[in-house]
């Protein structure tokens, strides 16, 4: 399973930290690999400050939808506000894949729907899963970043902070 981190308020950087210890210390969650930071520049929504992205790499005997509640439970004791659509954010724990699992319902879209159109959630996540093959786009993510990368006008993102970490 794959997760996406961003933050664009506060302490970025002790933000995805922080929301690295909820997740690794809740039942049922195990790490696998934190990516470095990247900075990126906000994608759609106001005019906002740089974010910080990771992926994050974890094994879990939760469900999909136990996942998404677990995460938007240490969004909201974060202290995540939802007010406007693509706003700024203190931290967004996003899905990004579940295995080779599709889920599409009201509530959860597995793959993340816009994972493949977005540099900022691809090159941390080609970091630690180079490989993994996206299960509808049957592409693995290395090729998904080089392709967007190759095709977009957006500029590169500042690798920050920390090395990149294997937790075991």
């Amino acid at each position: 399973m794959y997760i996406g981190l961003g933050s664009n308020m506060g302490d970025r950087e002790r933000n995805l930290f922080s929301a690295y210890d909820h997740i690794v210390t809740t039942e049922g969650i195990e790490s696998l690999k934190l990516s470095r930071f990247y900075e990126t520049a906000p994608f759609g929504g106001p005019l906002q400050p740089m974010f910080l992205n990771a992926a994050l790499g974890i094994t879990t005997n939760l469900s999909p939808h136990q996942l998404l509640e677990r995460f938007q439970h240490i969004e909201n004791l974060m202290g995540r506000v939802r007010t406007v659509k693509w706003g700024p954010r203190i931290i967004d724990i996003d899905i990004l894949l579940y295995g080779d699992e599709v889920v599409d319902d009201v509530h959860l879209k597995i793959p993340h729907p816009l994972m493949h159109t977005r540099l900022f959630v691809l090159e941390p996540f080609a970091e630690i899963a180079p490989n993994f093959v996206h299960p509808i786009l049957k592409k693995n993510i290395l090729q998904l970043y080089l392709e967007l990368k190759t095709s977009s006008s957006v500029s590169d993102t500042k690798v920050c902070s920390h090395d990149s970490t294997t937790i075991y």
